[in-house]
């Protein structure tokens, strides 16, 4: 797909989607998206929102559906959020197969479509755009907002209302971004190999970042690996995986809370952590190496402190000061981060 200058600059502005507010790094939405939602909740009474947004936060929080939920609130609190945690997978993603570029994707279980939106900033070159979802009214939603991008694969996406277990659209790119919570724990693995089976080349699976939302995704990645999946991430083996007991792998991205989101979770700091467990895979190898750090990194007098997660399990690796170029090396390292 050929982009004319003024939608490609557009996309190329939006690709880097962090800024800086008192040396913190923050997600923020597409200008054509942030513009699209702003348009959508000008009209929306402040004290309802507030009360939807608490609402909505409480059935998040126990892993409940999303059925019937406010749609104002969700724009509002719970879609940036969502954007936030699948610009940093597919952004990981990219890096780890900088050759991967798919020109189709299909968006299970869309909602809005948060994770289109994200991966239509991570390859603009994307062409073709499915959508599947079963609640009328997100369809309805994502479809209006589709139509203001300013990009034609969104504004002419194929949104698609069915389940989750019944779409059968395949492409380069599948994204499950936090559906799987809607599935009891004992299917999520049946499910993830259904995904599966529509992936030519990569399939995403996003979660909350719970001890819940990380069981599904332990259970997605076991059923995968056996079905042949090579891992992307974030893992960089694909051996047993060494979390027991009441831990849980997951991480966090930052993101910038609007003027509305602040007022509708009565906050008073302008951002939020927003955390999150994923798996990533391919139909075709990757080279993995390094170690993912797994918690935040620990800090005194005399070190700095990383949980790795690697082949050979978990371990702590620890960076005395006295080695300068190795404490220079690792100084910004950050959760998250292959070293």
């Amino acid at each position: 797909m050929a982009l004319d200058s003024r939608k490609l600059s557009l996309y190329e502005q939006t690709r880097t989607t962090v800024y800086g507010i008192n040396n913190l790094s923050l997600s923020v939405l597409p200008g054509d998206l942030d513009l699209a939602i702003a348009n959508w909740l000008q009209d929306q009474d402040g004290a309802l929102l507030r009360a939807n947004a608490d609402q909505l936060t409480e059935r998040y929080r126990a892993g409940q559906s999303s059925a019937r939920v406010d749609l104002a609130a969700y724009l509002t609190t719970r879609m940036p959020a969502t954007y936030a945690a699948v610009r940093n997978v597919l952004g990981e993603v990219a890096r780890v197969n900088p050759e991967f570029a798919p020109t189709s994707i299909v968006d299970v279980g869309a909602g809005p479509g948060t994770a289109s939106w994200a991966a239509l900033v991570e390859w603009p070159e994307l062409s073709t755009v499915t959508m599947i979802e079963t609640d009328a009214r997100f369809v309805e939603l994502a479809g209006g907002l589709a139509k203001s991008s300013a990009l034609e694969a969104l504004a002419k996406a194929n949104i698609i209302r069915a389940k989750m277990n019944e779409a059968k659209a395949k492409a380069d790119l599948v994204i499950a971004a936090y559906v799987f919570a809607e599935l009891a724990e004992k299917d999520a693995g049946e499910a993830a190999l259904k995904l599966w089976a529509q992936t030519e080349n990569t399939l995403v699976i996003i979660e909350p970042g719970t001890p819940r939302g990380f069981t599904r995704i332990h259970a997605a990645r076991q059923m995968l690996i056996k079905a042949g999946a090579h891992i992307l991430g974030p893992c960089t083996h694909a051996a047993l995986c060494p979390m027991r007991g009441n831990d849980w792998c997951h991480f966090t991205v930052r993101l910038a809370r609007s003027r509305e989101h602040m007022h509708a979770k009565q906050a008073t700091v302008p951002f939020e952590d927003e955390p999150f467990s994923w798996i990533a895979v391919s139909r075709q190898p990757v080279p993995l190496v390094g170690a993912r750090v797994i918690r935040p990194p620990e800090h005194d007098k005399h070190s700095m402190t990383f949980k790795i997660c690697s082949e050979q399990g978990l371990a702590d690796r620890v960076i005395a000061r006295r080695d300068k170029a190795a404490y220079k090396q690792h100084r910004k390292t950050a959760w998250g981060d292959v070293v």
